[in-house]
């Protein structure tokens, strides 16, 4: 299935309040809003969700070890200039985190992380570093999980994300950003 955009009866673009607006989907698809158009994707699928969770844990233990002020989230709404996101897993100032209600401020946020899966490649691998480096998000990782597991960090410099870092499956790395993880990308997939 293919990130689409859905034509539902609305006036005008579509705006983050919108969406924040609706009702929850008992289907628990992701409603986004980029430039006015509403992205609707599926709930993902076990190995996405497998890895988001073990990488969720992976993080949160990473910053707690660090010292990190963050809380690492998974699924929650971000508020960019282009509108509305929920990127997979989320680092955010932990005083802000602790005030959120629906969503956070792209200001609050230090990375994101973004699993491709194979209904959001286009978005995650195109779309959303365009406007999650506009919105000054700082580190962005993306999880490839085929053919091979691989996570792959990038950074913001000059307004345009620059490949900082990269760890492939079967090759444990430290990747330094936001905070040292020690990870293998194959133990994300793992089952």
């Amino acid at each position: 299935m293919r990130s689409m955009t859905v034509a539902l009866e609305h006036p005008g673009p579509w705006t983050a309040e919108d969406v924040l607006a609706m009702p929850e989907d008992p289907t628990h698809a992701r409603y986004e809003v980029i430039d006015g158009g509403l992205i609707v994707t599926p709930a993902p699928g076990f190995p996405h969700q497998r890895a988001s969770f073990r990488l969720h844990v992976l993080l949160a233990e990473a910053a707690q070890a660090a010292g990190a002020d963050v809380e690492v989230i998974e699924n929650v709404n971000v508020l960019l200039p282009a509108g509305l996101t929920v990127p997979d897993v989320v680092v955010v100032d932990a005083e802000v985190a602790r005030r959120a209600g629906a969503a956070v401020d792209a200001s609050a946020v230090r990375a994101v992380v973004e699993i491709v899966s194979p209904s959001t490649q286009r978005m995650d691998r195109l779309v959303k570093p365009g406007v999650y480096a506009e919105a000054g998000i700082p580190v962005l990782w993306r999880v490839e999980l085929e053919p091979v597991p691989a996570v792959i960090v990038s950074e913001l410099r000059d307004g345009r994300y620059v490949e900082s870092a990269v760890a492939r499956a079967g090759q444990p790395a430290t990747i330094p950003v936001p905070f040292p993880v020690k990870l293998d990308p194959r133990d994300l997939v793992l089952v």
